[in-house]
C-alpha cells in the first residue's frame, strides 16, 4: 500500500467546511496547548491499521491540552445550564491516513461531565476519562487542576496567563503544524476507523505564559514523563466550533478513504462529535 504524506494544499484544505449540515456547536475557550517532541516509533506502535504518525522535521509530538467546552449543544437547541458548560484536559498527537489526510488522535480525553464521558465512550469510541477538574481565574491568570478517577492518579495542575493579545500561527511553522487541525480519528474495540470533521476560524495564538504545568495525563497513558518544559507552550482566543457527523474509514485498496456514509445511533441520528481541541 502507498502511504501518501499530507501536502500544503491537504492541510490548507481541511480548514474548508465540509459537506454537508453540522449537527452540534460549541465554544472552546481558556486553550492552552503544551507540546513535547517524541521519537516516532513510540507513536507508531500504539496507532491502530490505517494511521501514520504525522511529523514535523522528523519529530512526531505529544500533547497535553487544558481547556474549557461552552455552550455545547445540538444545532437548533439551547445550552443547558447544567449539561453545557464543562473541563475537559486531552492527550493528543498527530497522524494521517494512507491518502495523507491529517489530524488529530486522541490517547486520553479527561471530563467532568460524566454525561459528556458515557456519549463520548459508547457512540464516539473516543477514550475519554472520568476526573475531578476545578478552575480558579484572578488577575488574568488561570489555575487548571485535573486530577483523573483512576487508581494511582495524582493532580494535574496548570497555572498560565489568560492572552490578550493573539495572532494566527504562520503557515508552514510548528505552530501551524500543532494547532491547525480540523479532523480527528477514532476507532471501536474491533479497530474499524472513524473520522470526524470540526469547523472554526484558524486559532489566533500567543506564546504561553505558563508557570506550572504537569505531565501526569504523559504518565497516566504509559509515555516516559518528559524531564523538561514543552518545547511549545501556545495559549489562544476563544474559538466557536461547528461539529460535523462522524463517518467510518472504510479500508479500500490501494489506500484508505473516508467515505460518505454516516454512521447513525440507535435512534437513527447521525452520529456526532463532542470531542474538542
Amino acid at each position: 500500500m502507498t502511504v501518501r504524506q499530507p501536502t500544503s494544499e491537504q492541510r490548507f484544505a481541511a480548514r474548508e467546511s465540509p459537506p454537508g449540515l453540522a449537527l452540534m456547536r460549541q465554544r472552546w475557550a481558556g486553550l492552552l496547548f503544551l507540546h513535547w517532541p517524541v521519537d516516532p516509533a513510540g507513536i507508531a506502535e500504539r496507532l491502530p491499521p490505517g494511521l501514520h504518525v504525522d511529523t514535523f522535521e522528523g519529530s512526531a509530538w505529544l500533547g497535553v491540552v487544558p481547556f474549557f467546552m461552552h455552550r455545547v449543544r445540538p444545532v437548533g437547541m439551547p445550552p443547558v445550564p447544567w449539561l453545557s458548560w464543562f473541563m475537559e484536559l486531552n492527550v493528543r498527537t498527530y497522524v494521517h491516513d494512507a491518502d495523507g489526510n491529517p489530524g488529530v488522535w486522541f490517547f486520553s480525553l479527561e471530563c467532568n461531565q460524566p454525561l459528556a464521558v458515557a456519549i463520548a465512550r459508547r457512540f464516539f469510541h473516543l477514550p475519554y476519562q472520568h476526573a475531578a477538574m476545578r478552575s480558579t481565574k484572578c488577575g488574568g491568570h488561570m489555575q487548571y487542576r485535573s486530577r483523573r478517577e483512576t487508581a494511582g492518579s495524582l493532580d494535574a495542575d496548570f497555572v498560565y496567563q489568560i492572552p490578550t493579545s493573539t495572532q494566527p500561527a504562520v503557515p508552514g511553522s510548528l505552530e501551524w503544524f500543532l494547532v491547525e487541525r480540523y479532523l480527528l480519528f477514532s476507532a471501536n474495540p474491533a479497530g474499524e476507523l472513524f473520522c470526524g470533521r470540526v469547523r472554526h476560524h484558524p486559532y489566533q495564538l500567543t506564546p504561553a505564559r505558563c508557570t506550572r504545568w504537569s505531565t501526569e495525563p504523559l504518565r497516566l497513558d504509559g509515555f516516559p514523563e518528559p524531564t523538561g518544559p514543552p518545547a511549545s507552550m501556545l495559549a489562544a482566543a476563544p474559538v466557536d466550533v461547528k461539529i460535523f457527523p462522524l463517518r467510518r474509514c472504510m479500508a479500500s485498496p490501494p489506500q484508505l478513504a473516508c467515505v460518505g456514509r454516516e454512521t447513525r445511533s440507535k435512534g437513527g441520528e447521525p452520529e456526532a462529535l463532542i470531542a474538542g481541541a
